[in-house]
């Protein structure tokens, strides 16, 4: 989760709307892509009187029931437009332009399905080259209930455009343009995601086995609260003023900005570094930092650039007092800041930070060569224990929590659009159920769950579900260190059980450093492999090369793989494949070598383990040198033989 939650405009209202005029679903507007070769629902609110549709060179009539909706359903059409459709009663007119029949994919899950093209990698380049009329965007926005509600919160159709695709969702948008190239009808991506959701969130109550959902979800909330009322408690042993008010700003003034603030209470931290992982786990909220720097005369005479690596999620930025910069819901955004001389001095000068975090890792991070000063003469270094402090909590409400608690998404921002034709969905989730082992492991079953939950509400059959697995994340584990992660996409991939479903294995292109890695081109480029052969029927190599055997001769494990395409191949000069781990009897794990032994085989051994009884592959964290590919350049999928 990278955005504030305090800027969500959404009111859940738990009564009937009274409909006294035409309203449609926010899904058919102008530049709409509707389903093609399946029948078209279309539906809305109104009150008493019939209610006509002409679309396509067809008029469709119907009546509102006793609640005032309405619904027409509209026999399948093949590929085209544009069109125009009108929707009429004997009071009012609507219109839409620009409509597209074509195919709509679903695009859900947490923050890596939500990242957009601005933010991702070659944004530049990317932007300035798209202009593909054929791809269209729609973006749910973050919004929850209770209980099931048909009317969404906002959005609206935009198609492609330098101006538009910024936002779209990088993944679906990379996905789409792939797709484009060998299938030539519009593609509508429906983007329904929420940064730092669980799964759990997205689905309904009955598929979760809630009798009582509302009850269910204030226990929740109650046990959340204590969780909350616990974390300050222990935060204040150090920060004895902690609470959910600011204490940095007074009035709109900031007030430890100076060099005379006292500091002398305050923490050290480590710079750069996300303060979770320096004794602040499970804070969200403003924190402060500050720090000095000297300047002879002739550099204080001269305007400098401070720069502060990426600072997650916001930051406003002082020297000497003065404000120099402000980055706001920016976490992965370097900070180039410059200052003027009329800021600086001669000797010590202060910097001072005010960071608030919303969610996920939070503070100053990065690379250490990009933080630092830079003068007319030298750079001086600023990695190094920094004065630190916390000063506002967030508090523990339904807007910090709705994308943790079951069902309050689903409600919200699926129920409403299970009524639109659709030709398949794209997922890009389970970071946040990767939290403990236990988790973990239960997200298989959840997650064979929500696909038929979802399959059996949008009554498309068992539509192509695409997923991504988990990208390669955090400093590299040495071998048989415990991997929640690697558990995680354990069970994502035996989710691949379920009928009708892909997963794209991006354990080749994360960041150690970035739980959002930039490449999201050749995400949608996986992807779109799979729906070529699920959704489209072509004969390709789709899925990434898989474990299907193995036999133990002679102290050596051999290996078979499926989906190797015209074989597996190794990205190393030397022919050696990296990643894996075996161990004996004990259960303690090595690092193994092994070779390839033709196009589908691997022999994998270890001096040190003379009887091998178990192997991993790429069961970590972040495995960050795996090399093993077939022909179509699809990395193995990480694998474990335990028995």
């Amino acid at each position: 989760m990278r955005h504030s939650f305090l800027t969500i405009l959404c009111v859940v209202f738990f009564i009937l709307p009274v409909f006294a005029q035409l309203k449609v679903s926010k899904l058919f507007s102008d530049h709409a892509v509707l389903q093609r070769d399946q029948p078209i629902k279309v539906w809305g609110w109104a009150d008493a009187g019939s209610v006509t549709i002409r679309f396509n060179g067809k008029k469709h009539k119907t009546r509102p029931d006793k609640q005032g909706k309405w619904m027409v359903t509209m026999p399948a059409m093949k590929a085209g437009g544009p069109y125009e459709m009108t929707i009429k009663n004997s009071r009012e007119t609507i219109s839409f332009q620009d409509i597209l029949i074509g195919d709509v994919w679903i695009c859900s899950g947490q923050s890596n399905m939500e990242w957009t093209v601005s933010i991702s990698g070659n944004a530049t380049t990317e932007i300035e080259n798209a202009k593909d009329k054929g791809i269209r965007h729609f973006k749910i926005p973050k919004s929850y209930a209770k209980t099931p509600e048909e009317t969404l919160a906002g959005g609206e159709w935009q198609v492609t455009n330098t101006e538009t695709v910024g936002d779209f969702t990088a993944v679906g948008y990379y996905f789409a343009r792939e797709l484009r190239k060998h299938v030539d009808i519009p593609i509508g991506l429906l983007n329904t995601s929420w940064g730092g959701s669980r799964i759990e969130p997205w689905m309904s109550a009955g598929t979760l086995d809630l009798e009582d959902p509302e009850t269910a979800i204030e226990q929740i909330l109650e046990k959340a609260e204590k969780a909350y009322e616990a974390k300050v408690a222990e935060l204040k042993v150090a920060f004895p003023d902690l609470s959910s008010e600011e204490n940095g700003i007074k009035d709109g003034v900031a007030v430890w900005v100076n060099e005379k603030t006292d500091a002398s209470k305050w923490m050290q931290l480590n710079v750069p570094g996300i303060w979770e992982s320096q004794g602040y786990d499970g804070f969200d909220g403003i924190a402060w930092y500050r720090t000095t720097f000297d300047l002879t005369e002739a550099e204080a005479s001269d305007k400098i650039t401070l720069a502060l690596g990426k600072i997650d999620d916001s930051d406003i930025t002082w020297v000497n007092g003065q404000k120099v910069g402000e980055t706001i819901q920016s976490w992965n955004t370097q900070r180039l800041y410059k200052v003027s001389p009329e800021i600086l001095k001669a000797g010590k000068n202060t910097i001072a930070i005010r960071v608030e975090d919303t969610g996920g890792g939070g503070g100053i991070h990065g690379e250490a060569a990009d933080i630092y000063v830079k003068t007319n003469a030298q750079k001086i270094a600023l990695v190094d224990e920094w004065d630190f402090r916390l000063d506002a909590m967030m508090s523990s409400d339904y807007l910090n929590q709705a994308n943790q608690i079951p069902t309050l998404l689903y409600n919200k921002m699926i129920f409403p659009i299970k009524n639109y034709a659709i030709k398949g969905a794209l997922w890009y989730q389970g970071e946040s159920n990767a939290g403990n082992a236990r988790d973990a492991e239960q997200y298989e079953a959840l997650f064979a769950d929500m696909i038929h939950n979802w399959r059996t509400d949008f009554r498309s059959g068992e539509f192509p579900f695409l997923y991504v697995q988990l990208a390669n994340w955090l400093p590299p584990q040495d071998a048989g260190v415990d991997s929640n992660w690697a558990t995680l996409r354990a069970s994502q991939t035996n989710v691949l059980k379920v009928k009708n479903t892909a997963q794209a294995v991006i354990i080749d292109i994360g960041d150690a450093e970035d739980i959002h890695p930039g490449n999201k081109q050749d995400v949608g480029l996986r992807l779109s492999l799979a729906a070529r052969h699920l959704a489209y029927g072509e004969d390709i190599v789709y899925r990434s090369p898989m474990y299907q055997s193995h036999s133990i001769k002679a102290g050596k494990i051999h290996l078979t793989f499926d989906h190797v395409g015209d074989g597996l191949s190794v990205k190393n000069k030397y022919g050696y494949v990296n990643g894996f781990a075996i161990a004996g009897a004990d259960g303690k794990f090595v690092w193994a070598k092994a070779e390839l032994d033709g196009a589908r085989n691997i022999i994998v051994w270890s001096d040190q383990i003379p009887n091998p009884k178990y192997l991993r592959y790429a069961w970590a964290d972040n495995p960050d040198d795996v090399n093993l590919y077939n022909s179509a350049g699809l990395p193995a999928c990480p694998f474990q033989i335990m028995e």
